[in-house]
């Protein structure tokens, strides 16, 4: 007997949570910005706003960090402008040029070194010149 009516309780628990899970109130995010930004408007406290919207504050502080993340993003995203395949291309070229010219001078350097090291200067004396 006493198992039958634990199955019938967490039935309807199930049943319950069930209904308050379909019942529950979606915010649209034109909602969340606009509590968001009362919030931070500061007329009132987070609590009474809260209260007043019939959310809790944690669901507040979470859209919150959600709006704050996505505008740190945006701003970050306006900064570093996404380039166009032809400037890419004219980039990596002057990039492969301007390593081409510094592997040239250390190839040259690297010569000049070998051939006052074997005149009996020491690279001292031509870090110094």
């Amino acid at each position: 007997m006493r198992q039958k009516s634990e199955r019938l309780r967490d039935a309807a628990d199930r049943t319950v949570k069930d209904i308050r899970r379909k019942t529950r109130k979606r915010y649209s995010s034109e909602d969340k910005i606009r509590i968001v930004l009362a919030g931070l408007r500061g007329e009132d406290s987070i609590a009474e706003l809260c209260r007043q919207e019939g959310i809790a504050q944690s669901q507040y502080y979470s859209w919150s960090k959600e709006f704050m993340e996505a505008g740190r993003k945006r701003l970050t995203g306006d900064t570093a402008r996404e380039a166009n395949t032809g400037e890419v291309q004219d980039l990596r070229r002057e990039a492969h040029d301007l390593k081409e010219v510094v592997a040239e001078q250390a190839l040259e350097l690297r010569l000049l070194k070998k051939a006052c090291w074997g005149m009996g200067t020491t690279t001292n004396e031509i870090s110094s010149v």
